[in-house]
């Protein structure tokens, strides 16, 4: 803070609480992951954050609470008034008193008022009587106004002790913004007691006009959450606010070099803001590392979700990346394989050398691939050891993509959708493709020649033969045979859809809180899942079935399998909406992306967060994991896309170029490409093999998250695809690897 004027005096106001200081409860944490949003960063000169916080006292409830400390400067040549008080320890100017008194009386802080009274000794006649009432509220107004632009400059104390630094935990409570002008380098204006008297800085900065002046200090990615808080004016929208309530209940995570802090710290001390530094105890957690300090660049790729940085300890858990490499055995009946070789016009002899190919398959175990019995997966039935024969011989005819050979395009439009398409998933074999609209309806088209039969009534299949060997096609009745079923069953918009490995079952998500499970061999629902209290937006199947995913407005995620009714885990950590699930290639993790910009990794296993990604600047709507599982991508509404190293926990890679939300995102079969899909109505294809080729992960590197990405989204893209008024809502690669896209004519 810049030096007071030579005469002055301070007024210290010590607020009495009346009971003992509480803390909110934290809410529920995630083990390895715990942790998230706090205070406002500070601005780019490092003077700190626009927002001034304090806290309840934690610990016992034997720690005082954090005082106000008012500083004034007398006029000149004003005789000081004598110390009535025994404990006063300078001498006050009674007109400054009388001002500070005739303020809070006005901002009708009865509490705050009293107790200033007591410890000055002044009677209520003397401040009603104090002057002409002109005069009076003149003289309030102007002290008042000098008295909060140096209301932080406390009188000399005892050293704050140190911030909570690497391996610290706990819950923090904001308590209110502070906005108005701020000198260059100066740290905030205000600062105030808890909870109790909020009100004092709210109806402070209610006078000082708009309370908005802070924004030009803060990064351009704060400006929403500053916005939210600016627009807290009294004591009771803070109880009901989201945004608040987070940064209540967690802290906000600051990542600085030891030098830097050890600067920071001597900084505050010496110009005596113990005030400043209390603020910086209570409510940042502050990650130290060694080494020399970051780059500008280097600090925006990482920061800018509302939680700050992700701790680093946060991501150097192990865990198992790869995909699962065990040997496939794969026996399959007689009968079974007779009807393969019948349907498909082989001859037996080359079907016998694929199975014996796949089945004989044999590697040296990955270390970083997790055990298939890690976590239980169903057994492969007789159709699904089938479809992955089927696989194996179309990806003999694959198409290598690469730089020089792009994919074909397929874009399918929903025409008429009036604005309502809301979520669109496409099966395995490209055979299927569903939507889930605003009007609370799903549709599944077939896009193949093979239209959509239902399965016959009970009576009629009492008729049929089932020993025969075409008993899968009699069961089907040719009456019901359509291009289009419609499934009814949601009362809101579904605004997640998820086809089963096996193409037998949909999962679609909705607004009415609700994950349903449908038959399609019926085009029934069979189960309504029940556990999210608020809308579902996003559904994801496992790559193995059985286990699916959800997440929605309630903040947290939810595993479940489709043999129980309730959730086997709940992924709680996230402080904003979850948007986006996704699975990681092994089933063993579940991705999730909320709208707190972050993205977390979550062991199915143990429920734990085991990553913790920031650097998106908007509200995260994509993910997708390479292949190999080594990789992921996300995409979120700043346009850009994020390439991340989950065994290492950093990001590696930056895609810039779409001008819209990024819808979706997926990789070719081989890897070698990363398609993504934009409200901005275009389709890029990305050589994904150059961008992780030159990935930094050595020692240094993945202890302090010290990232160089390079500026090379131009060389990285291949292609630009677009649409004339159609946002890309959804992306599929064939097992041919042909790109399939999706979404509804938006006319202008």
């Amino acid at each position: 803070m810049a030096a007071l004027a030579e005469e002055q005096t301070e007024v210290a106001v010590k607020l009495e609480p009346e009971g003992p200081p509480t803390l909110l409860p934290p809410q529920a944490g995630d083990g390895a992951g715990e942790g998230g949003g706090g205070t406002t960063n500070s601005g780019p000169n490092g003077g700190g954050g626009n927002v001034a916080a304090a806290s309840s006292a934690g610990g016992d409830g034997g720690t005082p609470k954090p005082s106000v400390a008012v500083s004034a400067v007398a006029p000149a040549g004003a005789a000081p008034v004598p110390a009535t008080a025994p404990e006063a320890s300078a001498p006050h100017d009674r007109q400054t008193l009388l001002a500070v008194l005739q303020f809070l009386r006005q901002s009708n802080l009865r509490e705050a008022e009293e107790a200033l009274r007591r410890e000055a000794r002044l009677l209520e006649e003397a401040v009603a009587g104090s002057g002409a009432p002109g005069e009076a509220d003149s003289a309030g107004a102007e002290t008042a106004s000098a008295l909060l632009s140096r209301v932080t400059a406390s009188a000399p104390g005892p050293s704050a002790p140190d911030p909570p630094v690497s391996g610290a935990s706990g819950s923090a409570a904001v308590s209110g913004l502070a906005t108005g002008s701020v000198a260059p380098g100066k740290v905030g204006s205000v600062s105030v007691e808890d909870q109790p008297d909020v009100s004092a800085v709210l109806s402070a900065y209610s006078q000082q006009g708009d309370p908005t002046m802070f924004h030009g200090d803060q990064e351009c990615y704060y400006q929403d959450d500053l916005r939210v808080l600016s627009s807290l004016t009294k004591k009771e929208h803070m109880k009901g606010n989201e945004t608040m309530l987070d940064f209540r209940t967690s802290k906000f995570v600051l990542r600085i070099s030891r030098d830097s802090y050890q600067l920071l710290k001597r900084h505050l001390q010496e110009k005596q803001n113990n005030q400043i530094w209390n603020i910086v105890q209570e409510h940042l957690y502050i990650d130290i590392f060694d080494g020399m300090p970051r780059s500008k660049q280097q600090i925006d790729a990482m920061v800018g979700s509302l939680a700050g940085e992700a701790k680093r300890e946060a991501n150097k858990s192990k865990n198992w990346f790869q995909d699962i490499n065990d040997p496939i055995i794969i026996v399959i009946p007689i009968k079974i394989l007779e009807r393969c070789i019948n349907k498909q016009k082989s001859n037996f002899k080359k079907l016998t050398l694929l199975t014996y190919s796949i089945g004989s398959k044999s590697k040296k175990q990955d270390p970083n691939a997790p055990p298939q019995n890690r976590i239980p997966l169903p057994e492969l039935k007789d159709s699904d050891k089938l479809d992955k024969i089927m696989n194996m011989k179309e990806t003999t005819k694959r198409v290598r993509l690469g730089p020089d050979c792009l994919p074909s395009i397929c874009f399918y439009t929903f025409l008429n959708a009036y604005q309502g398409l809301t979520a669109v998933d496409v099966t395995d074999d490209s055979s299927l493709i569903a939507g889930g609209f605003a009007d609370s309806t799903v549709r599944v088209w077939s896009v193949t020649p093979k239209k959509l039969r239902s399965v016959k009534q009970a009576a009629d299949l009492s008729l049929i033969d089932k020993e025969s060997d075409d008993v899968l096609e009699r069961i089907m009745d040719e009456k019901t045979a359509s291009e289009l079923k419609i499934l009814y069953g949601h009362s809101g918009p579904v605004y997640g859809a998820s086809f089963s490995p096996d193409r037998n079952y949909l999962l679609s998500s909705s607004e009415d809180g609700t994950v349903r499970l449908w038959s399609l061999q019926t085009f029934t629902c069979l189960v309504g899942y029940k556990g999210h209290n608020y809308p579902v937006w996003d559904t994801q199947f496992s790559p193995y079935g059985y286990y699916f995913v959800s997440g929605g407005h309630d903040r947290v995620a939810r595993l479940w399998a489709t043999d129980h009714y309730q959730p086997l885990r709940i992924f709680a950590g996230h402080l904003a909406d979850v948007n986006c699930t996704r699975f990681h290639p092994n089933s063993n993790y579940v991705a999730t992306g909320s709208a707190d910009r972050t993205v977390r990794l979550w062991d199915v296993l143990n429920g734990n967060c085991v990553r913790i990604f920031t650097g998106h600047k908007g509200p995260i709507h994509s993910l997708t994991f390479s292949p190999n599982g080594r990789f992921l991508a996300t995409g979120a509404t700043d346009g850009r896309v994020l390439l991340w190293d989950i065994g290492h926990g950093l990001m590696v890679g930056e895609l810039k170029g779409h001008t819209d939300t990024v819808c979706s995102l997926r990789f070719s079969r081989d890897g070698e490409i990363l398609a993504s899909g934009s409200m901005d109505n275009t389709v890029r294809l990305w050589d994904a093999v150059k961008a992780f080729e030159d990935v930094e992960t050595d020692d240094f590197t993945t202890a302090t998250g010290h990232i160089n990405l390079p500026e090379n989204s131009q060389e990285l893209l291949l292609g630009t695809y677009m649409t004339k008024s159609t946002p890309v809502v959804h992306l599929h690669f064939t097992r041919r690897n042909l790109v399939l896209a999706a979404g509804a004519y938006s006319p202008q």
